[in-house]
């Protein structure tokens, strides 16, 4: 490879690792920004105003056509954003009772167990075990420090992030460019409609809560994808998985900057377990592609 074009090319690469950090610091400092507001518009209340505004945003961009699709297809982004207000739901109630880096890192558990389970290789064990000595640490010495039903609506998150990675994948399979996410988007946002206006209540009609609600959606969604999507054109698959593994690293930081929340020493050795066993099984995953191929 003539030197140019190698050093255009680690310039692309390193360029992109600055894109994927940076989204995970935005979507952080969205995360933050929501708990910040819990005391305002309640977590269901925030759940609903980011899905309606990421929904707003996404259909402006993509602008998705309602026409030529069959049944299954509508069916599944229904259940896309039936998952979607879930997730949302279950991570913000989470949030409300436990720390940012706490939450990330048990919410990380979800597509960690579907990645060692499609494994199927025996090693995949292995980092299983090393993310469950990683919750045991999170514990901090004792799990009575964690909210019981904060660690249960944690776990929902995961369960719910799994199921996400799911159903994403068949709308992708059944819409074009960002249709299908944004359609998505859109039922979710309705599905949450109910339960945020029964929390949020009089709140909605503060002109200041909807824009920090709009921030909540630019900085939790839409920045973060865009820098994803530009990210992976120049980075390989795993690579990116890597760098997304760090969302319990940049969540925890976020959370002790941002919201004053301090980790104990067992939580942080918990944390970093939990993002060595993510690294660990993405590394070891079986790909279709060369390690260093990127993503089209």
């Amino acid at each position: 490879m003539p030197a140019a074009r190698f050093v255009t090319a680690r310039s692309g690469s390193t360029s992109a690792v600055a894109l994927v950090l940076v989204g995970l610091a935005c979507q952080e400092v969205g995360a933050s920004l929501a708990v910040l507001l819990f005391d305002e518009v309640g977590p269901l209340g925030m759940v609903m105003l980011r899905l309606v505004f990421a929904a707003i945003v996404l259909l402006l961009i993509a602008r998705p056509s309602l026409k030529g699709h069959s049944r299954a297809a509508w069916w599944a982004v229904v259940r896309f954003g039936l998952v979607l207000a879930l997730m949302n739901g279950l991570f913000y109630l989470a949030l409300e009772r436990l720390p940012l880096g706490v939450t990330v890192t048990i919410e990380v558990l979800g597509p960690l167990t579907l990645s060692i389970i499609a494994a199927r290789r025996a090693s995949a064990w292995l980092w299983a075990g090393l993310a469950f000595l990683g919750v045991v640490a999170l514990g901090g010495g004792g799990w009575d420090r964690l909210d019981p039903l904060g660690v249960a609506f944690a776990l929902g998150a995961a369960a719910s992030w799994a199921l996400y990675i799911l159903a994403s994948a068949r709308v992708g399979r059944e819409f074009v460019r960002l249709d299908g996410l944004a359609l998505a988007m859109a039922v979710g946002a309705v599905l949450s409609l109910p339960f945020g206006i029964a929390d949020a209540g009089g709140a909605l009609l503060r002109p200041d809560l909807l824009a920090l609600g709009a921030g909540v959606a630019v900085l939790s969604s839409t920045i973060p994808y865009a820098l994803e999507l530009s990210a992976l054109r120049r980075l390989a698959a795993s690579t990116f998985a890597i760098l997304m593994s760090l969302g319990p690293a940049t969540a925890s930081i976020a959370g002790f900057l941002l919201l004053g929340q301090h980790l104990s020493v067992l939580e942080i050795a918990g944390i970093a377990l939990v993002i060595a066993a993510s690294i660990g099984a993405v590394l070891m995953a079986p790909r279709a592609r060369r390690q260093d191929e990127p993503v089209a």
